[in-house]
Formats: structure tokens, C-alpha cells, sequence
């Protein structure tokens, strides 16, 4: 495996070659931090965007920007320390002048890539912002957790509105043992309590412990075989949009050429 191009450790007369040779593309890994149950380290979602992510940047040569190590965690709540969130419309502005600068600087095309699920919508109305105002720029938004079908079976396999379950807690196992507390993970489990409701409630009132899921029965291998599909498939991805244009050269801004006697 090659090394990944980290835009952090490239100077300004650097960037501009890494770009060329990764068809203008740059990764911007996103987490959050948040409380991830009596067994997990809060960083889980960032330190997870990040290791994947560092591991498709050396695999593609795509250039990967700092991760963005906060997110949308509101509805986890106060009920337990840790969580550190960011309002949604923050976050929307935060990662639309990320994306912004990114432009400025020569990026095309740019890969959102989320590791935590309720950075969706902030996300998606980033990436409707940063097309809108640049005409030339392609933004793609990844979740980690369901980049392909074999990925999102495993995370769900335990609980549809999954957290630091059997998914999440091989996925440390394997990549960053220093977040697991071995000693916890036998009496961590909670089950998912979401199925058949009409509100979206928060975590409060849907977890005993900040756990939805089985972590007793995650262990390291499964974690390492999770971790390398998740960067196969995020991979393949990632390669499949240096090649993409758009299916039509029509400009934003328009106008629409009528027809004539039309």
C-alpha cells in the first residue's frame, strides 16, 4: 500500500501537483464526538472517518483534508459526559467554507465522507450550497456505515438505529484498541428500542447506557474484516468519481435557449 497524501503535511507548492495527479479530488473525513456507551472513547466517529479515510487516500492518491473531528450530536443530550455537538446550522456553514476554501485552492471535486449518522442533513445541505455557488465543483456525501450493501448488513446486523454496538465496537477492536474498555463490553449491551415509532427521540429516551446493540459479541477479526471492505468499497467509490462528468454540460446559472416557434 502507498503512503496517503495528507494536506496537512504538503506545503502550497506541493498541493497543486498532488491535485493534478488525483483529478482535482480531496477528502474531507467527518466524525463527531460523542458518547459512545461505558466501553467506547468518544472520538469513535473520528478517529473511524479518519483511519478509513487515510487508508482510501493511500489506496486512490486522493488528497485528504483534516478531519473534522466534530458534528451534528444533539440528540444524544446531556444525560451523559462527553459529547461535545455542534448546532446543524453551524455545522452546515462550517463544512460549506471548508468546501469553499477547498475550491480556492484548485479541488473539483470533493468527497464528504461521514462517519456519524445525523451528520447527514447538515451535510447534504452543505454539498446543495457549495454546488450552487460553484458552477464547477462536484460534491459527493459517503457515509461510512453504508457505503455498500455487505458494509450496512454488518452495521445492522444487531440493531437498525445502531451506536457503539457490535459494528462500531470491532471496528476499535481492530483499528484503535487505546477507545475500548475490554472490561466493559460484556454488560454494555442495549437493545434497539426505535422500531415502530413515529418520532425520531432522542437518545435519552431510547438507551439505558448510550449503547443501542450487541458489543458482546464483537471481536477484532470481524472488526478488521469490516474495516477492509469499508476501504475496498469507499475505494472503488472514490476511483469511479476521478472519472465522472456530469450527464449534462448545462451551466447553473442558465438561461434555458427556447426553441424556436416554441
Amino acid at each position: 500500500m502507498n503512503t496517503a497524501v495528507l494536506w496537512s503535511e504538503r506545503t502550497w507548492e506541493e498541493i497543486p501537483g498532488d491535485l493534478a495527479g488525483a483529478a482535482q479530488a480531496a477528502i474531507l473525513p467527518i466524525g463527531a464526538t460523542e458518547q459512545h456507551g461505558p466501553h467506547l472513547g468518544c472520538g469513535m466517529d473520528f478517529v473511524l472517518a479518519e483511519e478509513v479515510c487515510r487508508a482510501v487516500s493511500a489506496r486512490t492518491g486522493v488528497p485528504m483534508l483534516p478531519t473534522l473531528p466534530y458534528g451534528c450530536s444533539l440528540g444524544h443530550s446531556r444525560r451523559w459526559p462527553g459529547t461535545l455537538a455542534l448546532d446543524p446550522l453551524l455545522m452546515t456553514d462550517l463544512v460549506r467554507q471548508i468546501g469553499a476554501q477547498a475550491y480556492h485552492s484548485g479541488v473539483r471535486r470533493l468527497f464528504l465522507v461521514n462517519a456519524h449518522v445525523t451528520n447527514a442533513a447538515p451535510l447534504r445541505c452543505a454539498l446543495e450550497l457549495l454546488r450552487a455557488a460553484h458552477d464547477d465543483l462536484m460534491v459527493a456525501l459517503v457515509n461510512t456505515a453504508t457505503v455498500s450493501e455487505r458494509v450496512r448488513a454488518a452495521h445492522l446486523a444487531d440493531a437498525d438505529d445502531w451506536h457503539a454496538n457490535r459494528a462500531e465496537t470491532a471496528l476499535m477492536q481492530a483499528v484503535a484498541p487505546a477507545l475500548v474498555r475490554k472490561d466493559r463490553i460484556a454488560e454494555a449491551d442495549d437493545p434497539d428500542r426505535t422500531a415502530g415509532l413515529v418520532f425520531a427521540h432522542p437518545v435519552n429516551r431510547t438507551s439505558r447506557n448510550g449503547v443501542t446493540g450487541s458489543p458482546s459479541q464483537a471481536n477484532a477479526a470481524e472488526g478488521a474484516e469490516l474495516f477492509a471492505w469499508m476501504v475496498e468499497d469507499l475505494s472503488a467509490l472514490v476511483r469511479r468519481g476521478l472519472t465522472e462528468t456530469p450527464p449534462l454540460p448545462h451551466s447553473y446559472d442558465g438561461p434555458a435557449v427556447p426553441r424556436q416557434g416554441a
